[in-house]
């Protein structure tokens, strides 16, 4: 028999809670947790909580499921399973498919754990009580939509079920896991606080505006444009779920100091020394203090960047120098990715980052691009999220934000275009604020223009997207809606301008990548699961 952690939707209650099981009061042991000897006090229940937070996502995914886009190469190892997803390469056995799997159920439970026993606490604030269901809730129906995401028919648990059912259990239709989602979401922005309600101490906590986020994601990622504007539109026009904005400095806004901004609508949350994250240690310059690189962004992305004027780099218009590639560039640029002679600041220190082979005067300073070595596979490496009060070794308690108030605007904006009611004004609220906040002067890069129209507009703003999200984790799940991945994740994937001229001008081919539109727009469910259930069917294509 397998271990008993295989069996990912039912997960041991033991795991959690030390849960025996028993069912009868008289049959409870005195000594030992269990489902009616837990809940006896508020704090417990903040507790069991707590875990559900810290269930919600993972730092490692948040960055590497940059790698299984076009955006960057995971290079070394297969973190979060980002090489073989992007490649193609994978099958129902890749480990990521199963520890996906695994944690959202292990999530489910913990909330399903908490909403059929939090009412046994006898005199909790009502409040209280209404708030840490909506919680819950929230992020049971967060978990299922990740879920449903990547896998489409799941099955849906909205009750704690036993081993037993879990060995039988079948897929649920994705839309019915869908309107279990929006049905959660809806109930838990009814009874969540605002933002500026939360007291200070416990800023970070999800709320009605977070709920709210999630909601116009999840109409999203369905191309469910008139819903995706109908539950932006408070977030931008109003103040019934909060008050949000966006923050004046791009740069600024990944920093540890500027945490819990008006734009920060949901993160994950982090303390120094406590809880942090350390990622940054394989994604930094080797110069600056890095261990390898792991993720590096590709030539794909750092081309995605508009000139300062506004045009794309392929306008023969734009005054863009292959000789020069980095000057007069959309300055989100500088704040998201370093490249050749970038000039990296840490805590009031300057140096350059000498990345192209040969350029580097100081000959004792470690090679920042050498082919097989540990350094940038592509030429680049990244600089948003870079905490300069890291501890040893890049780890890091800055928060990284799941949902900000710059992604809203981006949302709103795609389903008023796919509508066909782009005009003035919304370009101005969304598009031309982003690049306002950015640092973009020219009327060109600023102005709406008319005559664009809607397929214009599409490719203008799910550019601005590509850039304004950069290295946030959102990238894969774009491509894959937008039904572009067989377009951007066949071929070759580019690196910086050093390699041999008569292959594809001399970038770098850095990672030959396919993508099969029969199978790989939804990841096959894990073959242990198969093997422990066979009521679990397989997607189309993994048979």
């Amino acid at each position: 028999m397998k271990k008993l952690n295989n069996y990912t939707i039912m997960l041991s209650a033991c795991c959690t809670l030390l849960w025996t099981g028993c069912k009868d009061l008289e049959l409870a042991p005195e000594n030992t947790f269990t489902d009616l000897t837990y809940w006896t006090s508020a704090a417990k229940a903040e507790s069991m909580l707590n875990t559900a937070y810290s269930q919600m996502f993972t730092s490692n995914r948040f960055f590497f499921n940059e790698g299984a886009s076009d955006n960057a190469f995971n290079g070394r190892g297969d973190n979060a399973g980002a090489a073989s997803l992007a490649a193609g390469t994978y099958d129902p056995s890749l480990g990521r498919l199963q520890s996906q799997w695994d944690d959202n159920y292990s999530a489910i439970k913990t909330c399903n754990i908490i909403l059929e026993n939090i009412d046994r606490v006898e005199d909790m604030d009502e409040a209280e009580l209404a708030r840490i269901k909506g919680e819950a809730r929230f992020i049971r129906a967060y978990q299922h939509f990740q879920l449903m995401t990547w896998f489409g028919d799941v099955p849906l648990l909205d009750q704690d079920i036993s081993i037993e059912d879990a060995q039988t259990i079948s897929r649920t239709p994705k839309s019915q896991v869908l309107e279990f989602i929006l049905g959660e979401l809806e109930a838990a922005s009814e009874v969540l606080p605002t933002q500026q309600e939360l007291p200070e101490a416990e800023r970070g906590r999800i709320t009605s505006g977070a709920a709210m986020a999630l909601k116009a994601r999840v109409h999203l990622y369905e191309g469910q444009w008139q819903e995706v504007v109908a539950t932006t539109e408070p977030l931008i026009m109003g103040e019934e779920y909060g008050s949000y904005g966006l923050f004046p400095s791009y740069e600024g806004l990944f920093m540890p100091e500027n945490q819990f901004s008006q734009e920060d609508i949901l993160s994950l949350q982090y303390v120094p020394q406590l809880r942090t994250w350390a990622e940054f240690f394989d994604m930094a310059p080797l110069s600056a203090g890095a261990r390898l690189n792991a993720l590096a962004p590709t030539q794909e992305l750092v081309d995605s960047y508009l000139m300062e004027n506004g045009l794309p780099i392929s306008d023969p218009n734009s005054g863009y120098e292959e000789s020069d590639p980095y000057d007069n560039r959309d300055p989100r640029l500088t704040a998201t990715i370093v490249y050749h002679l970038y000039e990296w600041e840490d805590n009031g220190d300057t140096h350059t980052i000498y990345i192209e082979p040969g350029t580097d005067p100081d000959e004792s300073a470690p090679d920042e691009y050498v082919p097989g070595s540990s350094s940038t596979t592509t030429g680049y490496y990244t600089r948003k999220y870079f905490d300069p009060s890291r501890n040893t070794d890049y780890a890091s308690g800055l928060n990284l934000m799941l949902f900000r108030y710059a992604d809203v605007l981006l949302m709103y904006a795609e389903a008023k275009n796919e509508l066909n009611q782009m005009d003035q004004t919304t370009w101005d609220e969304t598009v031309r604020a982003l690049r306002e906040r950015a640092g973009f002067e020219a009327p060109a890069a600023l102005d709406f223009d008319a005559d664009l129209g809607q397929e214009g507009w599409r490719e203008a703003i799910r550019n601005e997207r590509r850039i304004e999200l950069a290295m946030e984790g959102l990238r894969v799940f774009d491509i894959r809606r937008w039904r572009i991945a067989e377009d951007v994740l066949n071929g070759w994937a580019h690196g910086a301008q050093y390699g041999p001229p008569s292959e594809d001008n001399g970038y770098l081919r850095v990672n030959l990548r396919t993508f099969d539109p029969s199978k790989h727009y939804l990841w096959p469910i894990p073959r242990d699961e198969r093997n422990l259930n066979a009521n679990l069917t397989q997607n189309p294509g993994w048979e």
